[in-house]
């Protein structure tokens, strides 16, 4: 790699102060931005954080025509990565019948270019896109949706 040794002589002790001190405080300001709105100490351990939990007793009912099915158990351990997901070991047929568990829609078997396959599609693998736990959490900002029976 070959410098060019005009352009190193031109740039003047001045400049090169100016972009040390641009590097430094765009540096602090970094810092500052990944803070956050709220900075929290990740070091300080908060015992008031209320644990929510996951409604097992029954499904919830759908507020849409095509809203995904929410899950009405535990799944935080669940293995779910480019080679392996657990949620397909009750719910893929043929096990859903052996765990009475539901099967997943005939759409998850069809490809981004409408091939229908034998397999989950890739686009339908990570069941988290679309699909969270029921949850008893308490709704943070005012809920004003309204189903279309409803209006």
């Amino acid at each position: 790699m070959k410098i060019n040794i005009k352009i190193i002589n031109k740039i003047s002790s001045k400049q090169i102060y100016l972009i040390a001190m641009l590097s430094i405080s765009s540096a602090i300001n970094l810092s500052f931005a990944l803070e956050g709105l709220n900075p929290v100490d990740v070091a300080e351990d908060n015992q008031n954080v209320q644990g929510f939990q996951v409604i097992e007793s029954g499904a919830i009912a759908k507020n849409f025509r095509q809203q995904p099915p929410l899950i009405p158990h535990k799944v935080d351990k669940y293995q779910i990565d480019l080679k392996v997901n657990q949620c397909l070991r009750c719910h893929d047929w043929p096990y859903n019948t052996q765990f009475n568990a539901p099967k997943i829609s005939e759409t998850h078997f069809v490809d981004l270019n409408g091939k229908h396959t034998d397999k989950v599609s890739a686009s339908r693998w990570f069941c988290h896109q679309c699909h969270v736990t029921q949850q008893n959490a308490p709704e943070l900002v005012e809920n004003e949706f309204r189903s279309t029976e409803e209006k």
